[in-house]
């Protein structure tokens, strides 16, 4: 909602509304009315003053509250409701997210792989207004946890909501190929001219019916252009354990990843391979690829404007009518 003045500059009429407020009151101390002078009023003194008397000062501040009114509604008081209208075409996206074990690494200060990439994901999928975004989940299996859409609420809170394999009941694993083989169904069907998958994963390939150079070239076939995140830094890194009493530990594993073949998936489809060892690289890569794959969309804003000043001259109206009625009724002044 909008609100605006079409001519603003009319306000300043309001400093009339005090002048007049007190030009009574110079006139009446620059030319004092004739009188007749009463040889004693002290019979008069005591009386108690009519009501008219206290009430009769309301009349000039009625007729100066009409009078603000109708120079308010000279100023044209408006609302209005923009509406945006897109012309062209968005990008269609495909997030592979892995969320296997592994994913639960610490090296991605203060969080570890798994709430680090929701959490650069998200402000991905915020900046991509105008694209279809979809979300697939692999472990051992991968599952379609959102399909491409543009409410993108709806795709952020799964995406929030969505855990590791292991505290969620799902075998571990990773099947880098059933996650992006699973992606590209998704935007098969796609009737856009560019058709994005971003596949993230921390580990090597070691379950599913799918090869991922295989799935690959399927997804090569499509149109369909791929983005590789591999994730983790190299060497020992810190792992969340839970041993047999039930006691949480942290132990130092050796960090595990297939960047040969990510790269070759990339290779394969016209995409990218990126490497990402905290947090902040990992942000620079999607904000990079967000560069990499603009939506071919023209925005116009259309704003239609509905005026108000109606319900201000309607009652600056009502107060003028009232004041001549009580000035020529009830506080009418005898000559």
């Amino acid at each position: 909602m909008i609100f605006r003045l079409e001519a603003p500059w009319l306000l300043s009429l309001l400093v009339l509304v005090p002048v007049l407020a007190v030009w009574p009151f110079v006139i009446r101390r620059q030319w004092r009315p004739a009188g007749l002078r009463f040889a004693d009023t002290s019979l008069v003194a005591n009386l108690t003053r009519s009501w008219r008397l206290y009430l009769r000062p309301m009349l000039p501040m009625l007729r100066l509250l009409a009078i603000a009114l109708i120079i308010i509604a000279a100023a044209r008081p408006q609302t209005g409701q923009a509406r945006e209208v897109g012309k062209g075409e968005g990008v269609d996206i495909a997030l592979a997210l892995d969320i296997s074990g592994s994913m639960a690494s610490l090296d991605f200060e203060p969080q570890n792989r798994l709430e680090a990439a929701k959490e650069v994901i998200s402000d991905f999928v915020r900046e991509r207004q105008y694209d279809q975004v979809g979300l697939v989940v692999f472990a051992r299996n991968a599952f379609s946890q959102c399909p491409p859409t543009v409410d993108h609420n709806v795709l952020l809170r799964l995406l929030k909501q969505t855990d590791l394999a292991t505290d969620v009941g799902v075998e571990d694993g990773t099947a880098i190929g059933m996650g992006l083989a699973n992606a590209a169904n998704m935007l098969k069907d796609s009737e856009a001219k560019s058709k994005v998958v971003i596949l993230l994963t921390d580990g090597v390939n070691n379950a599913g019916q799918i090869d991922p150079l295989t799935a690959a070239e399927a997804v090569q076939t499509l149109g369909i252009k791929v983005y590789t995140i591999g994730m983790g830094r190299p060497g020992q890194v810190p792992v969340p354990i839970v041993d047999a009493v039930g006691r949480k530990d942290v132990i130092y594993q050796e960090s595990a990843l297939d960047e040969e073949t990510l790269q070759a998936i990339a290779n394969a489809t016209g995409g990218l391979y990126f490497r990402a060892e905290d947090t902040a690289g990992l942000k620079q890569i999607y904000d990079e690829i967000n560069t990499l794959e603009k939506s071919q969309v023209e925005v116009h804003t259309y704003t239609r404007y509905k005026e108000l000043a109606v319900w201000l001259l309607f009652p600056a109206l009502l107060i003028f009518l009232l004041e001549m009625f009580l000035r020529q009724t009830v506080f009418r002044r005898t000559p």
